[in-house]
Formats: structure tokens, C-alpha cells, sequence
């Protein structure tokens, strides 16, 4: 064993084997179980005409037991290699399906069978996967515990697996000389320069495009090229190219910065940053950047790019959200560009070619830097040398759906593969990251940026209590059950916009009113959808109560607002606000006295507003432009956005995530208001941030007004150990769906019953879920608690090669779940 190989056992780590699986999602735990490796990965010394035999992981929802993963093939090729995506026969029907080829060898990957009966690889895919990637497919698919095909086809995106963009293009290049000489001589004079001015043309112009050259030669058309090409001067071959087809969505400039593509002086805590992750490049380890907002963490990231570039190696950017993908795409290439660095994005805003083009680019090495949200950490960035996840504690990183993996883990564990550094940034880091980074024996090194870069200072908040707003309200004669915008916001709003400023304004909820209901409170009737445990979201239409529908944010049933109560057939009465009915308020409000205009000079963003990724990039830039001067939001508003105009951020109802059961609910609350907090004040003038609150005295509310991290997240750990939540302890959730009660409930309990048996977990349920139904399922859950992961997956291992678990459409694994609902 090398002393690399020395260093990362210390992680867990030994070749391309596991020793506790290495990373167990917030730090390395070396003593909790160790998988050998049954199947060689590499061909060994086979001699050249022997059987050649690959095992093959279908991309499919096959769990395959006994140690073994995917399928015996016969290949006909010799150069087929791990990680190669194939089209394989399955099944008695020998229906085509895609799959990854994960070993090959000769007639030890038999297994027994008979070489005769083995079925042949019908043919290539041509993209694939490193070696490094495929055992990080395998590391999620343990973790999560979810089929490898599962996760496999998760990593690549469906427009690369289907060669959407690709077709076959003509290059050139020069004939060999003995051919060249004789043919040359005969040149008319009109081909002779065109062919003069073809040869003195460098060796590494070629093979080119007909029109391209035509255009290097100066010629007029391609006429000539292609005279030269039918004596035989130049020889035509074919090239796979992806050509891009629509315009990819694009922010533009205008939201950035001028200043951003300047190089401004580190400050000494950004110096101290960057000299100190860059110190062993080679080296895995986990940094975490917390630095206050606009305290210059980009700064940090894109000096760390520049020494890693320079060392011939690429780097990943992941962004919690796709609208910060542009933005941060026009800081990075202002910065890179001068150096020749491709700079590729990877999201679902993309059209199908262009994703497969940027994919393609990134594979190839055109591009070194890959910038996108939670699945572009599988990006084939090769050699990668830095992975860096911005607001690493947002909830967006984790994938809700198969596989159920949490970005800023896998990308910790691909460091780890990989050998490089990665980053995690944020100005409130989440309380497990927080954990690993402080203490006694800290896992993560930890770098402070506790101060806004050119001197500016952070927003003074203010805080107010909505009840004694209300009764201003109320002595003023205003009825205050008609206001979600207390007279202190109005205020600061009005001021703000009068003095030229911008205002952001949130509240973390979509649609008009969160519940209907009978207007008279001794009928008690609520509309519910049908199919889940939920009330009914008002959304307006053109007017109200003519063109409004429910709408159940779980299933997205839809039906019109009922005209009386079914029950009672009394009057139908609205509870609740969401960010269409704050946004008529504020036009009648404001509209008239300050020139608010709805989708001109205040701009709604939520998911109901914003259809698709060029929405959000237009809308952001026309507020970037000021041709907007209040943005109205969800969460979506919150993080990562630089807007210097911005003098005045109002929190709408600080309140809405804060009760929710689920013991997440504080820390959300504080990062939240944090964030969005951090969005005001960022040019030249101070900035203003007012909270409305029936919680004034909240622990995270008064942190986050205070800017004190340090003081939430002591009190918030400390609450975590008492209570032997996450991070005190390890987590995992599984919740069982099935469309009769009785049946979801006489599962839970059996997997409660399995895992009750095993040594070291602490098993609760099981339990109805605080949401019982949805989608006409109901669901039931059991939760899974250890002081570490290795003895929860242990325990999520035995059920799973005892064939009693597995994630799939009945059955939701969490590992480290991040909401219980």
C-alpha cells in the first residue's frame, strides 16, 4: 500500500474498494462495515481470443442479490470497457434496454452458467462512465438503498443516452504527401491558390469543416474546397457532432455586476481561504466557507478555479437553484474566459440538444468548468481537481425522488474518489455540516469570512410583532383580517420606492389563500382534496370569486371554488394569505401613488409565475436592469441573488415554515430569513430589512435579525443532543404507500418488527405520516435512529438482501431525510 492508498484508508477508502462505505454523509466513520469486491473491474491477463464476458447493470429497477451486480453478457468487441453504456436483450422477449457495463473479464464472470446460454451485447451507446463514477453510483446505491440501475440512469441525462442533437458531419484534412505531389502539379491556377493558401494553414487546423475552411482561405464558397476534395487533395472523413437546436434561456448581463469581472484584493480572510484550501491540491478534504452575505464567497471560489486550471484540471460548481446558474455562469466567465477556460452549464432549463452539447463538452475537455444544480455532481469532469457546492445547507441539493441522494454528500464522497478538495459555502451553514466543522475533533476545516467585502455593513433589521400591527390597524379603522402588509412595511416600502431604491419582498407561500372554508365557524366544513390529507389552495384566475380553482399542492388536483358550503350552503369564506393575494394588496396599496404595475414594475416569482427556466432568467433581468422595482417571491427569491439597487427586504410572515412538525422547522426559519436578509444593502447605500411576526420572541427570528449565527446554531445543537436528534444521532425514514390503510400499516409494522432485531437501532413506529394520504395512498412511517450510519445500514442492508426492502414506488428509503412530512 502507497502512501496515497495509506492516506485514504485513514477515510475509509481503499482503492476501488469501501472500508464503511468511506463516507458516511457527514463525516468518515472507518469502523462500521466493509464490502470486498466479488467481481473484477478490469479484464486482468486474458489472452486475445478468449470469451470475453462483461456484467452489465440494467437500467432498471433490478436489486440483484448474492454480491453480484447486473447481468452476464457476451461481448463481441474487445476494447469494451467499465463504465461504457450498452443495449442489451432482457428478458424472455429480448427487449432492447440500455444498461452500464460495470465489469469484464472472461469466464469468471460466468457465475456457473453455461457460456452457450449467455446472450450477446446487441450493440455500443458510445457515452459512459469513469471508473471513479461508477463507484460513486455504487456508494448512492448502497446509501440510499436503491437499486444501481436506478441510479445509473439518474446520472446521465436522458437527451446523452439518447444522442438528441447528434449527427454525422463531413471534415477534411490533406491527402498523404505521396499522393498530394503528383495531383498538385496540375492545379489550375485559380485551385493552386486556394490550395496554396490550404497548406499554409497550421497541422492542427485539421480535420475541418468544408465551409470553415473555405472561410480560413478566404474563399468566396466552398466551390473549390470541394474540387480539391473530388481530385483527392483533401480526404473526406466523419465526425459524431451534437448540433444545438433553440436558444438556450440566459440571463444576460445585466443582473451581474460590472465590478464582477475585475479581480478586486483579497481581503485577509479570503487570502487566508484560498491559500489555506489550496494548500495540497491532491489531497481530499472537506472546507467549509461560512461567510456572512456579500463577505465574498465567489471571490474565493473563483481564485481557487484559476490555481486548479492552471494545474490542467476542472472543477464543479453546484448552485441551489437553476436561476442562480446564470448569474454565477456570466461571474465565472467573465473571469475564466480571458484564460481560455470553457465554462459549460448543465440544467433542466437546457433544450435537449443543448444539455447533450454541454454534457459532450464537458466530457471532451472543451469545457473544464461545469456550473449546475444538485445532478450536475455527476458531471464527467476529468481530471476534476475542486468541487465546490454553494448554500450547501439548502434543502434543494436533496433529490426527493429515486435515488433519494443529497447532493453535498455525493459530492463529498466524489472528492473523496476523486482526490480533491470540496468546498462547501454558505453564511448559514446547516447544523450537520456546523457540527462536522467544530467541536473537539473536527471533520471539516472551517474558514471565516465575518465581514462584507469593500467595507459595506449588514442591513439593520427590524422586527414586528403583527399583533400590535393589527391593532394600529384596527384603531385606524382598517379591518386587519384585510392586511397582510402591517403599516411598518408599507411605510419603509413607500420611502423606499420614492427614493428611487428596489425592494425584494417574500413569503415562502404560492397562491391566494392556503384554505377554504365555511364563513360560518359552527358548520366547520373545510375544502379537502379527495385524494390527500390536505386542505384545498386558492389560486385566482382573472377575477375573484369568478375564474378562481383549488388546487392541492401534493397531487396538483384541480376544481373551481365552490359557489356555496356543501355542508351548510352558507357563504364560502378565504383563510390565509399566499403571494397572489399579498400581490393585489400592494397594487391597491401602492399601486396608483408609487407606479406599481402587476408583471411591469413588480414582478411575482413562484413556481406558478415562473413556467420555466427563461422566466426566471428574463424576470431576474429585468430587475437587475431596474426596470422592476419590486420582486414579490417564494423561497426561490432568497439565496445567492446580487442586486445593488436593492435598499429594502420585507419578510411577509416569518411564520410560515416555523411551526411545522418537523424539528428542521427553526433552523429553516433562521437560514431563511438570513438569506434573504442578505440581499439588501449590497451597493452603495445601507439596506433595510423588516420581519413580520406573531413570534417576535423566537429564538430564530431574533438571531437572524441579530446576524448571529454562532449564538443559533450552539442553542440549536444544544436542542438537537437533549432531544438525540439529527446531528446527535443518525437518521433514516421509511414510509410505506399503499392505497388500502390497513395494508400500509401491516407493512411498517413488520419492517419495525425486522429492524427492532437488530443491534443498535433505535426504532420508532410505526406512525402515521403527518401528511396520511396523498394521491390516494396512504402512507405510514418508521424511523430509524443510530449514534452512527454504519449500524443504520447495517440494518437497511440485511432487509434489502433478505428481499425486504427496497426503494421503490411502494417503499420511500430516506437516508438522513430532510423533512418528515
Amino acid at each position: 500500500m502507497g502512501p496515497e492508498d495509506e492516506r485514504f484508508a485513514e477515510w475509509g477508502f481503499t482503492g476501488w474498494g469501501f472500508a464503511g462505505w468511506g463516507f458516511d454523509g457527514w463525516g468518515i466513520e472507518i469502523q462500521s462495515m466493509r464490502v470486498e469486491r466479488t467481481i473484477p473491474m478490469f479484464a486482468g491477463d486474458a489472452p486475445p481470443n478468449a470469451a470475453r464476458f462483461v456484467r452489465v447493470v440494467v437500467e432498471r429497477g433490478i436489486d440483484t442479490r448474492g454480491g453480484l451486480d447486473g447481468l452476464t453478457y457476451a461481448s463481441r468487441w474487445d476494447d469494451i470497457a467499465v463504465g461504457e453504456r450498452v443495449n442489451v436483450p432482457l428478458g424472455t422477449g429480448d427487449t432492447s434496454a440500455g444498461g452500464v457495463v460495470v465489469a469484464v473479464g472472461g469466464d469468471d464472470l460466468l457465475a456457473g452458467l453455461s457460456a452457450s446460454k449467455i446472450k450477446h451485447v446487441s450493440s455500443r451507446a458510445g457515452a459512459g462512465f469513469s471508473p471513479p463514477l461508477i463507484e460513486l453510483a455504487r456508494w448512492v446505491s448502497a446509501y440510499t438503498v436503491t437499486p444501481l440501475g436506478v441510479v445509473l440512469a439518474a446520472m446521465m441525462p436522458a437527451a446523452v443516452k439518447k444522442g438528441v442533437g447528434r449527427r454525422g458531419e463531413q471534415r477534411l484534412s490533406p491527402a498523404p504527401a505521396d499522393v498530394i505531389e503528383p495531383k498538385a502539379a496540375s492545379l489550375s491556377p485559380a485551385l493552386a491558390s486556394a490550395w496554396a493558401r490550404i497548406t499554409a494553414l497550421e497541422p492542427d487546423a485539421f480535420p475541418v469543416a468544408p465551409a470553415e475552411l473555405a472561410q480560413r482561405v478566404g474563399e468566396p464558397n466552398t466551390r473549390s474546397i470541394r474540387r480539391l476534395t473530388t481530385l483527392g487533395l483533401l480526404t473526406p472523413s466523419t465526425v459524431s457532432v451534437v448540433r444545438v437546436q433553440g436558444h438556450q434561456p440566459t440571463q444576460g448581463d445585466a443582473q451581474g455586476d460590472p465590478r464582477r469581472s475585475l479581480a478586486p484584493e483579497p481581503s485577509p480572510e479570503q487570502s487566508a481561504a484560498i491559500a489555506g484550501i489550496s494548500a495540497d491540491p491532491d489531497r481530499f478534504a472537506v472546507h467549509l466557507l461560512r461567510g456572512v452575505t456579500g463577505s465574498g464567497k465567489t471571490e474565493v471560489y473563483i481564485r481557487l478555479l484559476e490555481r486548479v486550471l492552471a494545474r490542467g484540471r476542472g472543477a464543479i460548481v453546484l448552485v441551489p437553484e437553476i436561476a442562480l446558474t446564470p448569474q454565477t455562469e456570466t461571474w465565472f466567465r467573465s473571469r475564466l474566459g480571458p484564460l481560455g477556460v470553457g465554462v459549460a452549464v448543465l440544467h433542466s432549463g437546457l433544450s435537449a440538444s443543448q444539455r447533450h452539447a454541454e454534457w459532450e463538452r464537458a466530457a471532451k475537455g472543451h469545457a473544464k468548468v461545469v456550473i449546475g444544480p444538485r445532478s450536475a455532481v455527476f458531471a464527467p469532469v476529468s481530471p476534476l481537481g475542486l468541487i465546490v457546492v454553494d448554500e450547501e445547507h439548502e434543502g434543494s441539493y436533496k433529490h426527493e425522488q429515486l435515488p433519494r441522494y443529497h447532493a453535498r454528500d455525493v459530492a463529498i464522497k466524489r472528492g473523496q474518489l476523486e482526490r480533491c478538495p470540496v468546498v462547501l459555502g454558505s453564511a448559514t451553514p446547516s447544523m450537520e455540516s456546523w457540527a462536522n466543522a467544530s467541536g473537539a475533533s473536527p471533520k471539516f476545516r472551517c474558514w471565516h469570512l465575518p465581514r462584507r467585502v469593500g467595507g459595506g455593513s449588514l442591513p439593520a433589521v427590524t422586527v414586528v410583532d403583527m399583533a400590535a400591527e393589527r391593532r394600529v390597524l384596527a384603531a385606524s379603522g382598517i379591518d386587519p383580517s384585510a392586511r397582510n402588509i402591517g403599516p411598518t412595511l408599507e411605510r419603509e416600502l413607500a420611502r423606499t420606492l420614492a427614493d428611487g431604491g428596489q425592494a425584494i419582498l417574500l413569503l415562502n407561500r404560492r397562491g391566494y389563500a392556503s384554505m377554504i372554508a365555511c364563513a360560518r365557524p359552527a358548520c366547520g366544513w373545510v375544502l379537502r382534496c379527495d385524494a390527500c390529507d390536505a386542505a384545498m389552495v386558492l389560486h385566482r384566475g382573472a377575477a375573484l370569486p369568478k375564474g378562481a380553482l383549488v388546487r392541492c399542492h401534493h397531487c396538483l388536483a384541480e376544481q373551481l371554488v365552490p359557489p356555496l358550503c356543501p355542508s351548510c350552503q352558507g357563504a364560502v369564506g378565504h383563510l390565509g394569505a399566499g403571494t397572489q393575494r399579498v400581490e393585489e394588496e400592494l397594487l391597491a396599496l401602492l399601486g396608483a401613488s408609487h407606479g406599481l404595475a402587476e408583471g411591469s414594475t413588480m414582478v411575482r416569482v413562484d413556481s406558478d409565475t415562473m413556467s420555466n427556466a427563461g422566466d426566471y432568467f428574463r424576470t431576474l433581468a429585468r430587475f437587475g436592469r431596474g426596470e422592476a422595482r419590486v420582486l414579490l417571491g417564494t423561497q426561490m427569491i432568497a439565496k445567492g441573488l446580487d442586486f445593488p439597487g436593492v435598499r429594502l427586504v420585507g419578510v411577509v410572515s416569518a411564520d410560515t415554515g416555523l411551526n411545522m412538525p418537523d424539528f428542521r422547522a427553526g433552523e429553516r426559519t433562521f437560514q431563511l430569513i438570513s438569506q434573504v436578509a442578505g440581499r439588501a444593502g449590497r451597493g452603495e447605500l445601507p439596506g433595510r430589512v423588516i420581519v413580520q411576526t406573531y413570534a417576535p420572541d423566537s429564538p430564530p427570528i431574533l438571531h437572524a435579525a441579530a446576524h448571529d449565527y454562532l449564538a443559533f446554531a450552539a442553542e440549536e445543537l444544544e436542542l438537537r443532543r437533549a432531544a438525540d436528534l439529527p446531528p446527535a444521532r443518525r437518521m433514516a425514514r421509511i414510509v410505506c404507500r399503499e392505497q388500502d390503510a390497513a395494508q400500509a400499516r401491516s407493512r411498517a409494522v413488520e419492517l419495525a418488527s425486522r429492524l427492532r432485531a437488530i443491534d443498535g437501532l433505535d426504532v420508532q413506529g410505526p406512525m402515521e405520516a403527518p401528511i396520511s394520504r396523498i394521491a390516494g395512498y396512504y402512507r405510514w412511517a418508521v424511523e430509524v435512529y443510530a449514534t452512527g450510519a454504519g449500524a443504520i445500514q447495517r440494518g437497511l442492508t440485511s432487509l434489502r438482501a433478505a428481499g425486504l426492502l427496497k426503494s421503490d414506488s411502494r417503499t420511500a428509503v430516506d437516508v438522513d431525510p430532510i423533512s418528515l412530512l
